[in-house]
């Protein structure tokens, strides 16, 4: 895509904006309202795409994706009137006379990169967020995702003005670089930490602020107190929707010593219940998307001790969901899995658990099962990670009352709900003042008492 295109693009988002330099809300929610209505209208082609480029099926890709944009847009259209309102804060006696408060406003155009593994949900609900904050939005879907990135483009064109919103299809790395290059009042991106070091150096050219979601290796900590049954139901859950395609998903298991063998064992079985016996030949059960994360994941079958699963299907791109008995040592610890590979690794106390946690790179979720309070608050506040749960894996991505993101290498900036509002305005503070009154203590000359009233005032 030759630079001259994208340029073009851009201009007509800063016409739109200079004819309506403030969307009205009655605007916004008109275009969100649309595109409810059209992702609703489109939800069998949306479900077959998905199907065509990751093997999803209906159901899984109405419940992690088209589901929760719904869900992010009915929040919007819901709170949109309170969220975008100015907020009076507290005026110190030194400002009297006056009103002080805050009002949200919008960047102006925004480029937000989405990325494969979630092909909808991560391109259409930052998008959400971005238009209700009064944003024009240029998006980028992932060239992997083919199918969806297509079916994105006939959405977003059949829901919104050009100048309101549209898409831009790279295709290869000059058009994502030629992309970066131009200048933008805001980036959203979701990808890998190599790809986002990249955005945040472009942006930083342009004085650009960006908000990066990206990963990492995300633990499950099952203690010796918890309740493994249903500990491995959630955790098959986590880990597999999407074929473990997730940036939440549990990348592994770090378990108790003394119930390593238990876990592992319920974990083995609540993958035949949930998948059956033979997984890959279920049609619910995604694949891989493309050659290279295939050939990477085999790779990590072939260095790992299995003690689970470990088939694979070429022709269908699919791995059998499989457990490796691993260590900090072992290949598939050193780097995100991003597939249905679970390495188990033991400890024997939760002091070494934080002592190894706050030693490595700072994950997106974290994950701990267990019956103790105790144990959970203590994980809980003596590590650093975006988000988790508690006796669950994945759900608080589903809650868009608070903030999604993650911290230093898996990200910076959250986003969903109100938080999301918040991202993508810039909060501007001000003080309004009367011409009735004109107090003289904060002008030349200065004297004894306006020091002394200074020095009461101001301390």
């Amino acid at each position: 895509m030759e630079a001259k295109t994208i340029q073009t693009k851009i201009n007509k988002q800063r016409k739109f904006l200079e004819a309506t330099p403030v969307i009205p809300i009655k605007k916004r929610k008109e275009a969100l309202r649309k595109l409810r209505d059209n992702l609703k209208k489109m939800t069998p082609e949306i479900s077959a795409a998905l199907q065509a480029d990751l093997g999803k099926c209906a159901t899984e890709s109405y419940m992690t994706e088209i589901g929760l944009v719904l869900g992010e847009i009915s929040y919007m259209l819901k709170h949109l009137h309170g969220l975008a309102k100015k907020k009076c804060v507290y005026t110190p006696i030194s400002n009297f006379p006056a009103k002080s408060f805050v009002m949200p406003s919008a960047y102006g155009v925004v480029l937000v990169i989405s990325p494969w593994n979630y092909p909808v949900l991560l391109a259409l609900s930052p998008l959400v967020d971005a238009i209700a904050a009064g944003n024009t939005v240029i998006l980028k879907p992932s060239s992997n995702s083919v199918n969806v990135s297509k079916v994105l483009t006939k959405l977003i064109s059949s829901s919104f003005e050009e100048g309101h919103a549209t898409t831009i299809l790279c295709n290869s790395k000059v058009d994502g670089d030629t992309l970066l290059e131009q200048e933008y009042d805001y980036i959203f991106y979701t990808g890998s930490t190599r790809v986002g070091q990249l955005v945040m150096e472009k942006a930083a050219k342009h004085f650009t602020p960006v908000t990066l979601e990206m990963g990492g290796k995300s633990p499950c900590i099952v203690d010796e107190t918890a309740n493994l049954k249903l500990a491995a139901k959630r955790i098959v859950f986590g880990k597999l929707l999407n074929a473990g395609q997730t940036c939440v998903a549990p990348d592994y298991v770090y378990c108790h010593e003394s119930v390593k063998d238990k876990l592992i064992q319920e974990i083995s079985c609540e993958i035949v219940r949930q998948y059956t016996i033979d997984p890959i030949s279920n049609k619910n059960f995604p694949k891989i998307i493309n050659e290279r994360q295939y050939n990477g994941l085999k790779n990590l079958l072939q260095n790992g001790k299995v003690v689970f699963g470990g088939k694979f299907d070429d022709d269908q791109r699919k791995i059998e969901p499989t457990i490796l008995s691993s260590t900090f040592k072992s290949e598939e610890m050193k780097y995100e899995i991003f597939g249905p590979i679970l390495p188990v690794v033991t400890f024997k106390n939760l002091q070494e658990v934080v002592k190894n946690l706050r030693s490595l790179p700072k994950p997106l979720a974290l994950y701990i099962f267990s019956n103790k309070k105790q144990n959970q608050d203590f994980v809980l506040t003596s590590c650093q990670f975006g988000g988790g749960c508690v006796n669950d894996t994945i759900m608080h991505i589903a809650n868009n009352h608070f903030g999604f993101g993650g911290l230093k290498q898996s990200g910076i900036g959250a986003y969903h709900g109100k938080v999301g509002f918040q991202t993508f305005s810039h909060q501007k503070s001000v003080v309004k003042k009367p011409n009735w009154i004109d107090l003289p203590l904060r002008y030349q000359p200065f004297n004894k008492i306006k020091n002394w009233l200074i020095k009461l005032f101001l301390k």
